[in-house]
């Protein structure tokens, strides 16, 4: 029992405090926040854990959006099958392209997955604008059924529903790292020859990694989905490709809650700034530089690491007065 509080205890304390922050936060700004972070948490382990750097994260949030809009604008009303849906659709584009750009490294994988995000969004702009309905967007709020137990068309239920989604993420991630499974990734991205030598492919556990990161993104797409009631291209343009991998370097890259803190500084400094200037993004540029000049940790693994100083400095200073 214990020992299952303390494998829980940093993702209940995480999200509760998520939970708390709604008695004086708008709840808009925490249900942003949750599916922002679900869909960094993808990216994070893709450049944490596998080495990947992708720009191309935009394209497989489309793919999630636009597999719950489809359904829900033409064929049901059911969110939570919408959502099925669009996790479905990224888990099978995922799959189809995984075996093609997982044979590339470093700045060729970067490229083809932004070359991807662009082209997603010209098919989904141009190409099939008699399906999408071009930079209209297909819009169905009004349609969504209202749903027992949960109701999404509410943003409280939806809150309720997306803090529990990210809560068992999360939990998945952190089984994932504690795995065998977990532990080649990274070492494909340390050593893929030593790897390689203890009999493991490092095609195969770079694909499957590049699958479950990405089918996350796609969840993330359905969730953005269902909350704003439409999709439109603008949701993979290629204006914000490099906003996962700024909010996972500002969190704290590999760290678990590194995509939670990363979001709601991001978030936060762009709501608050952006009403003050117009440019809030030099803001969040010169902490990413400080960040990486001062080889830190992200605001996560900074904030860990004094903690802990803290609570060392405490327990020493306690163990001195019960001697004396």
């Amino acid at each position: 029992m214990l020992d299952t509080w303390r494998w829980w205890r940093g993702i209940l304390i995480a999200f509760g405090l998520v939970a708390i922050s709604r008695l004086f936060i708008p709840l808009p700004f925490l249900n942003e926040v949750l599916i922002f972070s679900i869909y960094t948490i993808g990216c994070n382990f893709l450049l944490g854990k596998v080495g990947f750097i992708s720009f191309g994260q935009p394209a497989y949030l489309a793919i999630g959006a636009y597999g719950t809009a489809f359904y829900l604008f033409y064929f049901g009303t059911n969110p939570y099958i919408g959502i099925l849906v669009g996790l479905t659709s990224g888990l099978i584009f995922s799959t189809l392209v995984a075996p093609m750009f997982v044979r590339l490294r470093s700045d060729y994988f970067a490229l083809v997955n932004l070359a991807l995000a662009v082209i997603i969004f010209y098919m989904m702009q141009k190409v099939f604008a008699g399906i999408t309905k071009g930079d209209n967007g297909l819009w169905f709020l009004a349609s969504i059924a209202s749903t027992p137990l949960l109701d999404l068309t509410k943003p409280s239920d939806f809150f309720t529903f997306s803090l529990l989604v990210a809560i068992a993420l999360w939990a998945f991630y952190k089984y994932i790292d504690g795995t065998i499974f977990g532990a080649c990734c990274l070492a494909t991205k340390i050593n893929e020859t030593k790897l390689q030598f203890l009999g493991y492919s490092n095609f195969r556990i770079r694909l499957i990694a590049f699958v479950i990161a990405n089918t996350s993104t796609a969840l993330a797409g359905s969730l953005y989905a269902v909350y704003l009631g439409s999709v439109s291209p603008e949701i993979t343009s290629p204006a914000r490709t490099a906003d996962p991998v700024v909010v996972t370097i500002l969190g704290g890259v590999g760290s678990l809650f590194g995509p939670l803190v990363g979001t709601i500084a991001y978030t936060g400094l762009r709501d608050v700034i952006s009403k003050l200037i117009g440019n809030w993004e030099f803001f969040i540029g010169a902490i990413l530089v400080i960040i990486m000049l001062t080889n830190s940790s992200g605001l996560y693994g900074s904030a860990e690491a004094l903690l802990k100083k803290l609570v060392n400095k405490l327990k020493s200073q306690a163990e001195k007065q019960v001697l004396k």
